[in-house]
């Protein structure tokens, strides 16, 4: 007996979408999709790739690019798309520089040519955009010596002093502050002369310029401004820190001094760190004495702020400020004496 013909499974999965081509059109493709993905042999990836040239596709091909691909879905959820032309460059890791003290982050627009930065003493080619009315700094070309200059004496100078120490001639970058709500500032090296490292100097020029930086502080200082005459005290420790030991005996004065600005900054913390510098060389220095007492005063650490100022009484029983800061000292503590007597008393009374 013959038997029937038998229709491979192949075959009879194609007629059935025929006879219902024109009705849904998306099925249909869903459909010859199936049929692609259902050959006899095992599947084949490339076919995959054909059918669905989706971005999860080139993810599987590309792991790295994961991270990438995923955070800007995320970022254009609830935006309408945009054309190639508008949609902005990704911006890489490696386009970025951190200052290490936290003061800038700089966004490199236009990569330098070489591997040679400015140094001390070099003349630097600047042109400078979008700098705050009274930064000290003219916009458009300007030429700047590192190292040498009032105009490494404002908060601004100091930022710009760092960042061209980071460049090469040529870059073009952008400044970005913590806390700077204005317009983007940016900075070009054009280009520069050849400096020297502080480490390249003779032990002599750094003593010289270290007695440079500590005079123009003092002026300030004098003239009220604290804040620039730190950063002179500053520069002059860097230099006088790679000296061999023991080392200058100027860092002891540029402590103290440093310390007398922190205290009006507001900096009790630091002041307390730059007088132990001091004392650790003079354990007699009685403004370091003073000056931390007042630091450990105003972070409430009260006896040790009455030690250090009873010793600077016990050298000196006529120090009106250190009497009058002891006696400051010592109404603060009364005062906190009593208020915990007075809780001591609601809770047990």
């Amino acid at each position: 007996m013959e038997t029937p013909p038998t229709i491979p499974v192949g075959e009879k999965d194609i007629c059935q979408p025929q006879q219902q081509w024109g009705k849904d059109p998306q099925k249909n493709l869903d459909s010859t999709t199936q049929i692609r993905q259902q050959p006899q042999e095992p599947p084949i990836e490339v076919l995959e790739l054909k059918v669905s040239p989706e971005p999860a596709s080139q993810i599987r091909q590309n792991p790295q690019g994961t991270e990438t691909l995923a955070g800007g879905l995320e970022e254009d959820a609830d935006k309408s798309p945009r054309s190639a032309s508008e949609m902005p460059e990704p911006l890489q890791t490696s386009d970025l520089w951190y200052c290490p003290d936290g003061s800038f982050v700089k966004k490199i627009l236009i990569r330098g040519r070489g591997l040679d930065k400015p140094k001390l003493g070099s003349r630097c080619r600047v042109l400078a955009f979008g700098f705050p009315f009274g930064s000290g700094l003219p916009e458009g070309w300007t030429e700047l010596t590192m190292g040498l200059g009032p105009w490494r004496e404002e908060t601004w100078g100091e930022i710009i002093e760092k960042c061209l120490e980071s460049m090469c001639q040529g870059e073009e970058a952008e400044l970005q502050l913590p806390g700077h709500s204005g317009p983007p500032v940016r900075l070009t090296l054009a280009s520069f002369t050849q400096g020297q490292d502080s480490w390249e100097l003779e032990a002599s020029e750094k003593e010289t310029l270290a007695r440079q930086e500590r005079a123009r502080g003092t002026e300030l200082f004098r003239a009220g401004n604290p804040e620039g005459a730190a950063r002179c005290y500053g520069r002059a420790l860097r230099l006088l820190l790679t000296l061999p030991p023991p080392g200058s005996p100027e860092r002891t004065v540029l402590h103290a001094n440093l310390a007398a600005c922190q205290l009006l900054l507001g900096q009790p913390h630091l002041a307390a760190q730059s007088c132990d510098r001091v004392l650790e060389r003079e354990p007699g220095h009685l403004k370091a004495l003073y000056r931390r007492g007042v630091a450990q005063a105003a972070l409430g650490n009260l006896e040790k702020a009455t030690a250090d100022l009873k010793k600077v009484l016990a050298v000196d029983p006529n120090n009106r400020a250190a009497q009058e800061e002891l006696g400051k000292v010592i109404f603060q503590g009364k005062k906190q004496d009593a208020g915990l007597a007075q809780g001591l008393r609601k809770m047990f009374g």
